[in-house]
């Protein structure tokens, strides 16, 4: 019986998210392998997707206490992450992320997944003290096996580390091909809106986004913007949205599963500017629900999407003006990006990635 230990991270950090959301996933399928089972390094945590996980401290009154200060689960966890370390019941150890703090404790074979090169292909649009690189370095070089979600990832990491490419195994993100959408409903949605998914920091394009709507919106009188996730508004965004004189077009919804599930099944077009990803879940999402979608045209959407997306040069206002422009006036092109979505979406099942990766942690045992 294979035990994998997996850390506690990303579960202490996000309430919902696509990393914990994959590690959630992972343990799901474990629990499907007969001569495999998990150790889950969290005692407690406010994540949605470990909410039904039998974790050692739950409960309204431990809920109240921890969750007074954020920290307090982080440094919890981190313990009891240590505890389990130091035992080493457990064959192969995948943390959720790039901390090192079981460097000195780890006796036992380790997997990493690496989501994207984002701070190493564009290290211009990060925080010059973020230990995010180093952390990642010194995981990747000390790994005993890598998972790479593209092989756009993969070639971008092989190209920055002297690493075996041996130990690098690519395995994309899937989503759940036989379950039917799960929506939300959200109330007041504009009929007529494009849709801005997730973070809007400076490598997303947001500016560019709404740069392009700006100059779309005297072409386009009925045509709004829904922005979901990201974290609120803050005074820059507001007063940039202000400035562009889109205050009455431009909604923010911090959006539930379900209700993004909404908010694609109902967008006229959903819009993916970003300058660089290692993958773009939110394609997925929106094949499963049906969205037509305007990507960047960047080496890793073109590897996810294909020809199941509109592409627009990435730094180019007047392209993605016109091309959003011709998407909005052709109901017949929406219509048949979705078909191809949808023939798409085939290539990503679940399952399919969960037992890829179960084999990654079989290989080292």
């Amino acid at each position: 019986m294979t035990k994998v230990f997996i850390d506690h991270q990303k579960f202490s950090t996000q309430k919902y998210g696509g990393i914990s959301r994959y590690f959630a996933n992972i343990i799901q399928g474990i629990k499907r392998t007969d001569n495999m089972t998990y150790q889950l390094g969290v005692m407690h945590a406010k994540n949605h997707y470990i909410q039904n996980e039998p974790l050692p401290i739950k409960g309204s009154l431990s809920d109240k206490v921890l969750n007074r200060n954020e920290r307090y689960d982080y440094r919890l966890n981190e313990f009891y992450c240590k505890r389990l370390l130091d035992k080493a019941d457990f064959d192969v150890f995948h943390p959720t992320y790039y901390d090192t703090y079981y460097m000195n404790r780890l006796k036992k074979p380790l997997v990493i997944t690496i989501h994207d090169m984002t701070y190493e292909r564009l290290p211009e649009y990060f925080w010059a003290l973020d230990p995010l690189t180093r952390q990642k370095r010194e995981n990747i070089l000390r790994a005993d096996a890598i998972i790479t979600i593209s092989n756009t990832t993969r070639k971008d990491m092989l190209s920055f580390f002297d690493i075996d490419p041996k130990k690098v195994w690519t395995i994309y993100h899937g989503i759940d091909l036989d379950s039917p959408v799960v929506t939300q409903p959200v109330p007041d949605l504009p009929e007529q809106y494009v849709l801005f998914v997730g973070d809007r920091s400076g490598y997303k394009n947001f500016y560019l986004f709404l740069n392009a709507i700006s100059k779309l919106a005297p072409r386009f009188p009925a045509l709004n913007v829904v922005l979901a996730g990201g974290g609120k508004l803050e005074v820059a965004d507001l007063e940039f949205i202000q400035r562009l004189k889109l205050t009455s077009r431009v909604r923010h919804i911090g959006a539930t599963d379900g209700q993004l599930n909404y908010l694609y099944q109902h967008a006229q077009v959903f819009v993916y500017p970003s300058l660089y990803e290692g993958f773009g879940l939110p394609i997925l999402e929106a094949f499963k629900a049906k969205c037509p979608i305007l990507l960047s045209d960047t080496e890793c959407f073109r590897e996810i999407a294909t020809d199941a997306a509109v592409f627009f040069r990435p730094n180019d206002l007047d392209d993605l003006v016109e091309t959003l422009a011709d998407m909005l006036a052709k109901p017949a092109l929406r219509a048949q990006l979705v078909a191809k979505g949808t023939e798409r979406l085939s290539d990503f099942s679940l399952a399919e990635s969960i037992d890829q990766t179960l084999n990654v942690y079989k290989s080292l045992v």
